[in-house]
């Protein structure tokens, strides 16, 4: 690897983006942070550029263009696209999964079929294309009924529900829907980095244990959304639970991939259930989850670069692993109008300066735009404002801190992240 500063191009638009460009741009060894298309959070800490990030041709000429050491690719849609096969057969540095390994997000129905073969433990399921073969399985499960869209849904594509009309339509509007049993317990986020070579095959580093709340309302109410908040670490994690999903779920999946002649490098995300039956994987993805990786990377002590460009070059296993700053981090959302229905454009947000002004806070744009000279909303998931404290308690008073800073209209958000945690009483 260059010991020269890093040049980097973080492909995205959303808070994801906007807190991996953040913590590359506090990276000694990165020199200069672009992205592109990216937001007015991100402009604060890259240089930003127009480009199809579904484009890989694009992309690459951007990246070539700049002279970028590393290009990091943020979102789901242009991994499972082969935007980054592009880039990386211009000879540039890439961190994301080839095309066909990002169908371990791109295709729910290939994951439960790597699973399968690899031996990891996952939730009995069916995958159907027409009614009879989704009324089969809604009888074999039984509620609460769990419908998923085999294809990428923005977050959005699972219905959980205990109403059979809900879930007969919800897999009417698919082409094809993996149908599973439910899951009791806890659910948990796990990211791991992941590079592959021939000489060492697979390495996996797991990072902290991360929790979202997928639902709109507290207490777990309403529809599901892209993730309305995330905290870590996790004090009621069991111990060992990290090295038992390294064993038992993580590795075994990289090696599958690999041994299928795709191997997998990039993040690799297990959404996680602890289950009275032990640990079972919900789902896969193939990137930086959204809104974990902010909380993630606001207690992340290493340097960024030397992980993402291990994992580009298949070097990691020459990288230390992650370590972590003490305490704790918690992201809270806010969301605009009509979310996660639709979504309210256009709205002025107030209060930026003096929520970035806090100690121990930071406001990491997802769906904002700028409109004459105001930041205005642009998206379902406005903002997530970011606490981080000598514990959760204190990280969780710092978020919403900031959250009382700020306003737009009809501005929405949750007020009980990470509240059990804190309270002991998760």
């Amino acid at each position: 690897m260059s010991s020269s500063p890093l040049t980097c191009l973080v492909i995205g638009t959303g808070g994801r983006e906007h807190a991996l460009a953040r913590a590359l741009s506090l990276d000694p060894g990165v020199g200069a942070v672009h992205a592109a298309p990216g937001n007015p959070g991100i402009a604060a800490v890259a240089t930003l550029h127009d480009v199809d990030p579904l484009s890989g041709e694009s992309v690459a000429d951007l990246a070539q263009s700049l002279g970028a050491d590393l290009v990091v690719v943020g979102p789901e849609a242009p991994l499972v696209a082969g935007v980054a096969d592009v880039v990386r057969a211009r000879g540039i540095a890439v961190f994301g999964p080839s095309g066909a390994a990002a169908q371990l997000e791109g295709s729910k129905a290939f994951a439960k079929e790597v699973m399968e073969a690899a031996g990891v433990p996952t939730a009995a399921a069916m995958v159907c294309t027409t009614p009879v073969e989704v009324q089969a399985a809604l009888d074999a499960y039984g509620p609460p009924y769990v419908v998923k869209d085999d294809g990428l849904a923005a977050g959005k594509g699972v219905v959980v529900t205990t109403d059979r009309d809900a879930a007969v339509d919800h897999a009417a509007q698919c082409e094809r829907v993996v149908i599973e049993e439910f899951l009791d317990g806890p659910e948990v986020s796990l990211f791991a980095l992941c590079s592959w070579n021939e000489a060492d095959g697979a390495t996996v580093y797991p990072l902290q244990p991360a929790q979202d709340f997928k639902r709109i309302f507290d207490g777990d109410e309403g529809p599901n959304t892209g993730g309305m908040g995330a905290y870590t670490p996790l004090p009621w994690a069991p111990e060992g639970l990290v090295e038992e999903v390294l064993r038992d779920v993580l590795q075994p999946t990289v090696d599958e991939m690999a041994r299928r002649g795709t191997p997998f490098s990039g993040l690799l995300y297990a959404g996680l259930a602890l289950t009275s039956r032990g640990v079972r994987v919900v789902e896969f993805n193939a990137r930086f989850g959204d809104p974990e990786t902010q909380p993630l990377m606001a207690l992340l002590d290493s340097p960024l670069s030397p992980l993402l460009m291990g994992s580009a070059t298949g070097t990691l296993a020459s990288v230390p692993a992650p370590t972590w700053k003490p305490g704790a981090a918690v992201a809270v959302v806010m969301a605009s109008a009509g979310y996660p229905e639709s979504s309210s454009k256009g709205d002025v947000i107030r209060g930026l300066p003096d929520a970035e002004a806090l100690e121990g806070v930071h406001v990491i744009h997802a769906g904002t735009a700028m409109v004459e000279r105001a930041t205005v909303t642009a998206g379902g998931r406005v903002l997530a404002v970011v606490g981080t404290g000598g514990s959760l308690g204190e990280a969780r008073e710092a978020a919403y801190d900031g959250v009382s800073c700020l306003e737009f209209e009809g501005a929405q958000h949750r007020t009980d992240i990470a509240a059990k945690a804190a309270a002991g009483e998760a």
